[in-house]
């Protein structure tokens, strides 16, 4: 019987040890073959030009290959979305696991769920056609597709995100050390900010990261709104092109 269990686990150990060198070793595949299929490039364009150049037409005659302004405005669109998603997201995890009562719980909870589950094409939409002519007719823009337009529809994709993941990293805190805060004399707000929250960073920078991870690689959204220049942005309203709208419209 336990030579079968040990057995067993070493099978069950030897199948999971399977799988993730598999994922890694996929994930390692396909980034040399677009490291192998990207070095032609470096035939036309130096590793300079390309990486600081400030023009990119690659359809062009000769073809310019900078993808600087690309870099920066995935940069500056990634930046201007944290700081809105982060602060909404976390201040919200924390009212839903420590201030709101059952029924508002029960409520807002399954919302945010749901939020997280909306298609990128659909809030892409709804920035073009309701943010955009909104932003344009009240600031008085050229045109409402810009970095700000971005960064809001990427905010409102990754509040939901770092909500959920905050919320359960909160709830992991174990109730012992919220008691101990309490009994010593601390208030709630006192137990929240000094107890809860640095209980549960770890979970909570975890949630920020795979929150700016999936603004950050957005596609649909940045193609719909941003705008599509490429040109290294002067404010918050100038139309840009971030990395992954560029790889989607040249493909």
């Amino acid at each position: 019987m336990a030579a079968s269990r040990k057995t067993k686990n070493s099978v069950i150990r030897l199948a999971f040890l399977v799988t993730a060198l598999s994922s890694i070793v996929a994930l390692g595949l396909i980034m040399l073959y677009l490291f192998i299929e990207g070095l032609p490039i470096f035939e036309h364009v130096s590793v300079t030009d390309f990486l600081f150049g400030h023009l990119w037409y690659p359809t062009s005659d000769p073809p310019e290959f900078g993808i600087f302004p690309l870099i920066v405005a995935s940069v500056a669109v990634t930046l201007a979305s944290s700081t809105l998603a982060i602060p909404l997201g976390v201040m919200t995890a924390i009212y839903l696991a420590e201030i709101a009562g059952p029924r508002t719980r029960g409520f807002f909870k399954p919302v945010v769920e749901l939020l997280a589950a909306l298609p990128s094409v659909v809030i892409g939409f709804f920035g073009m056609v309701v943010v955009a002519p909104f932003l344009q007719d009240t600031f008085d823009l050229a045109t409402g597709l810009n970095l700000f337009n971005a960064a809001l529809m990427l905010a409102f994709m990754s509040v939901p995100t770092i909500c959920s993941v905050s919320e359960d990293a909160i709830y992991s805190v174990p109730a012992e050390l919220k008691e101990a805060s309490l009994a010593l004399g601390a208030t709630h707000w006192e137990t929240i900010s000094r107890v809860i929250i640095p209980a549960s960073l770890s979970g909570i920078s975890t949630a920020i990261i795979l929150g700016m991870s999936r603004a950050i690689g957005e596609t649909m959204v940045v193609l719909m709104v941003a705008g599509g220049a490429a040109m290294i942005p002067n404010s918050l309203f100038s139309p840009v092109r971030p990395m992954p709208s560029s790889i989607a419209a040249e493909m």
